[in-house]
């Protein structure tokens, strides 16, 4: 079911789009290709309900269309915003733009943390994850496909190995996800890369569909 799901939220992404899209009260500029935030209620929630740190800094992993940088960069003094997908990193960028926050959004192109050096420390780091597993014969056909699924949970594995690295002293990790992904292989990937992930905040059902914002903190 989470699986079919998934290829129907794909559907939707690859299917003719607006240049722009309304949410949490702004316009944004939305590129071809990149992930569209109104089909689903993920970046909604995970956006309204993430700790950011006043006057900190932010790494965000995946940033799609900007919407949780540029939201980001309104309370925080610097925001660095990776994305696989170079259409992200410009959709990302553009809406920087727009919003008046260019100065404090650094969007890069990189695979998780490829783009982001290994001396860099953030107060919080976050990511919006493709939390649906497909199966070990789905072959990803373009970056909207890496942004709903991860074959084998390999993505998150790499997140839950290196993520604490990037936080500074006090910093934290979240991760967003949901009831359509495998919380017990992602608790077990966690465990393997000493973390304990715990409910930070939970969403209403919807389209029976509930998402989670866990935070990643060390096993004692």
């Amino acid at each position: 079911m989470s699986y079919d799901l998934g290829l129907r939220l794909l559907a939707a992404n690859q299917a003719r789009r607006p240049d722009t899209f309304t949410l949490l009260g702004d316009t944004w500029d939305l590129l071809p290709g990149v992930f569209s935030p109104v089909y689903d209620a993920s970046t909604r929630f995970f956006t309204t309900h993430l700790p950011y740190p006043p006057g900190g800094t932010m790494l965000e992993i995946g940033c799609g269309a900007g919407v949780t940088a540029v939201t980001a960069a309104r309370i925080c003094a610097q925001v660095t915003a990776t994305d696989i997908s170079a259409a992200a990193v410009a959709n990302t960028r553009r809406n920087a733009e727009r919003h008046g926050v260019a100065d404090r959004v650094d969007a890069r192109l990189g695979d998780l943390f490829d783009a982001v050096p290994d001396d860099a420390r953030h107060d919080l780091v976050f990511w919006n994850s493709p939390f649906i597993e497909s199966p070990a014969d789905h072959a990803p056909g373009s970056d909207l496909d890496l942004a709903i699924f991860d074959p084998g949970y390999a993505a998150h594995r790499r997140f839950l190995e290196r993520a604490r690295g990037f936080t500074a002293p006090g910093g934290r990790v979240l991760l967003g996800f949901g009831s359509l992904g495998n919380r017990a292989r992602l608790d077990g990937l966690a465990a393997e890369a000493g973390l304990t992930a715990t409910g930070f905040a939970t969403s209403a059902p919807d389209r029976d569909v509930t998402y989670q914002l866990l935070e990643l903190t060390p096993r004692p």
